[in-house]
């Protein structure tokens, strides 16, 4: 389970989304399944219906943008920013010992 940090804002937003959703587990499941969540290309082709051209913008970017930024910020710890990206450790062993949450940083990061 990757937990996430969601300011007042955010928590509000998916309170308001519950009586569409109902009881199901996921706020944004695939059209053809609701046990599974939206997939990367389906935000993709939302970006494309919007405008956007490959080139200009994907849904990963925008994580490879928000790393690129809390990185070089020199606030953020890379092992809490790796966390909230919901990273797994390459390395075998370090993945076997780091488990942290870094949760405290996590919570002032977002």
């Amino acid at each position: 389970m990757h937990r996430k940090p969601l300011s007042r804002q955010a928590m509000a937003i998916l309170k308001e989304l519950k009586p569409p959703t109902g009881d199901h587990p996921l706020v944004f499941p695939s059209v053809r399944t609701w046990l599974r969540p939206i997939s990367e290309n389906a935000l993709n082709a939302a970006l494309r219906r919007l405008g956007y051209a490959k080139d200009e913008a994907t849904a990963h970017g925008f994580r490879a943008t928000a790393s690129t930024l809390l990185n070089e910020s020199g606030l953020w710890s890379a092992d809490a920013i790796e966390r909230e990206l919901g990273h797994v450790e390459a390395d075998e062993v370090r993945r076997a010992h780091a488990r942290g949450e870094h949760w405290e940083e996590r919570v002032k990061m977002m």
